[in-house]
């Protein structure tokens, strides 16, 4: 058990049956009243972020969660199959609890959250930015337009970014798997 003297960003807590992570928190002493901590929680799972305040030396649930790498291996219809890269043990992980899937192809290393006392996975985690090559796009015209236009590009995982005009077929990106935006051009 901790209390909300022990709040520091990144700890998680359990709160109704849920897991989440201090996001931002903040210690408020009024001039009149008892002390609150005022918190931003970001649930592990669904990735929604609430707003929640706490009388000040509440007690709560706190949770151990460990960060393991893991390699992507192949996807059947249990789901996408990681084999640990330390001990070699495989495990499927649903796609509804990986985020970015549609950037994720073979060999990728996805760093994944396990609740330590259980042991289920709780969320995959690729990295920020992934390099892919385009597979498809329509060729860009050069003085179409006077602003920066993007056209639509499929990528080697299926995906589809937009991406400037002068990215052609074949060419390596680097994409944010966050927002799934196009970043830059590799050269190799």
């Amino acid at each position: 058990m901790a209390t909300t003297a022990d709040f520091r960003n990144g700890m998680c807590i359990d709160l109704d049956g849920q897991f989440y992570v201090i996001v931002e928190f903040l210690h408020v002493k009024p001039g009149k009243g008892a002390a609150f901590v005022r918190t931003k929680l970001k649930n592990v799972t669904t990735g929604r972020v609430l707003d929640k305040t706490f009388s000040s030396g509440v007690r709560v649930d706190e949770v151990r969660i460990e960060r393991r790498s893991y390699q992507y291996l192949y996807q059947d219809d249990m789901g996408y199959h990681f084999m640990n890269t330390e001990t070699f043990e495989q495990l499927p992980i649903p796609a509804e609890q990986i985020e970015g899937v549609q950037f994720l192809k073979e060999g990728d290393i996805v760093e994944v959250q396990v609740h330590a006392e259980s042991g289920s996975v709780l969320t995959a985690e690729l990295p920020v930015h992934v390099v892919l090559e385009v597979t498809y796009t329509e060729p860009g015209v050069r003085g179409d337009t006077a602003t920066n236009a993007l056209k639509p590009a499929t990528l080697e995982t299926g995906a589809e970014v937009r991406v400037p005009l002068f990215i052609d077929t074949g060419e390596k990106i680097k994409v944010d798997t966050r927002t799934g935006n196009y970043v830059e051009r590799v050269r190799e």
